[in-house]
C-alpha cells in the first residue's frame, strides 16, 4: 500500500463516517476513494462494505432507548432482513468483475437517487403518521375479531408486520449486501410507509435492520477471501472516528447542505464510472 493511498483512504473513512450519521450516503464517499487506489471495482465494493460496518453499530448502539418495545416488530422483520441480506451477497460474490464494473455507475445512480429523496420521505412518514394521530377511532366490531394491533409507547396505533412489509425489508437486504448505498434511506421509505410509527423510532428499527443486513453480508464477504484487509482496517478506525464526529457536524452544518454535496459527488462518480466503462 502506498502511503499516499493510505491517507486517502483514511481521510474517506473519517469523512464516510460522519457523513453515514449525520446525513447518510457514506458509501458513495469511500467506495470512490478505493477505487482511485487502482482498487478493482468487485473488490472496492466489498471492502468498503466491510470497512464501514462499524458505523453501523455504532448507530444500532445509539438508538437503545428507541428500540426499546419493538422486539414484537423486530423478530418477524429480522428473518426477511437476514436472508435479504444474505442473497445479496452471494449474488455478488456470483457476478463477474467486468459485469459488475459495467453495472457499478448505475448502482451509484441509483443510491444518488435514493439519498436526493430522503426529505420527501420523511416528510412522507412524517404526514402519514399525522393522519394516524389525527383520525378518529373506529366504532368496535364485536362480531368479528379485531386486526392484530400493536401499540407504540407513544401510543400510536401501528398495523401488525405484514407479508408485503416482510417482503419490502427482504429487497431492501438483497440490495443492501450487493452494493449498500442508500439502504437506510430504502428502509426508512419502507418502514414509515407500511409500519407508520414516531419517526425516531422507525429511525432505530431501520438502524437495527441496516446492521443484520450488513453483518451477515460481511460474514458472507470474509469467508470469500475477496476483501482487501489492509484499507479495510484503516476504514474500521476512522469511519467509527468520523462517526463519532458525525453527530457534532450535523449540528454544526445543515444536514441538506451535507447530503447535496454526497450527492453531487455521486452524480459525478457515476457518470465517470459510466463513461469509463
Amino acid at each position: 500500500m502506498r502511503p499516499a493511498d493510505g491517507g486517502l483512504v483514511a481521510a474517506a473513512g473519517l469523512l464516510a463516517g460522519a457523513v453515514n450519521a449525520a446525513a447518510g450516503g457514506g458509501t458513495l464517499i469511500a467506495f470512490p476513494a478505493l477505487l482511485a487506489t487502482g482498487m478493482p471495482a468487485l473488490t472496492a465494493n466489498i471492502t468498503s462494505s466491510v470497512g464501514l460496518v462499524t458505523g453501523y453499530a455504532g448507530g444500532a448502539l445509539g438508538y437503545r432507548r428507541e428500540l426499546a418495545g419493538q422486539a414484537a416488530r423486530l423478530r418477524p422483520l429480522g428473518v426477511p432482513a437476514l436472508l435479504g441480506g444474505l442473497t445479496g451477497a452471494v449474488l455478488l460474490l456470483a457476478t463477474p468483475a467486468g459485469a459488475f464494473r459495467a453495472v457499478v455507475g448505475y448502482l451509484v445512480l441509483v443510491a444518488c437517487g435514493l439519498l436526493g429523496a430522503q426529505p420527501w420521505l420523511a416528510q412522507l412518514v412524517a404526514g402519514r403518521r399525522a393522519r394516524l394521530l389525527a383520525a378518529p377511532a373506529a366504532p368496535a366490531a364485536p362480531a368479528a375479531p379485531a386486526a392484530p394491533i400493536m401499540l407504540t409507547n407513544n401510543g400510536v396505533p401501528t398495523a401488525d408486520v405484514t407479508w408485503p412489509t416482510r417482503g419490502g425489508v427482504f429487497l431492501a437486504g438483497v440490495y443492501g449486501s450487493y452494493f449498500g448505498a442508500g439502504l437506510g434511506v430504502l428502509l426508512l421509505g419502507i418502514l414509515g410507509i407500511l409500519l407508520p410509527d414516531n419517526i425516531q423510532r422507525t429511525n432505530a428499527a431501520k438502524t437495527l435492520l441496516s446492521f443484520g443486513i450488513n453483518i451477515i453480508g460481511v460474514t458472507v464477504f470474509v469467508v470469500s477471501a475477496q476483501v482487501s484487509w489492509a484499507f479495510t482496517a484503516i476504514l474500521l478506525v476512522t469511519s467509527c472516528a468520523g462517526g463519532l464526529l458525525g453527530a457534532r457536524l450535523a449540528r454544526l452544518l445543515p444536514a441538506a447542505a451535507l447530503r447535496g454535496t454526497v450527492v453531487i459527488l455521486g452524480l459525478i462518480v457515476a457518470v465517470v464510472l459510466i463513461v469509463s466503462r
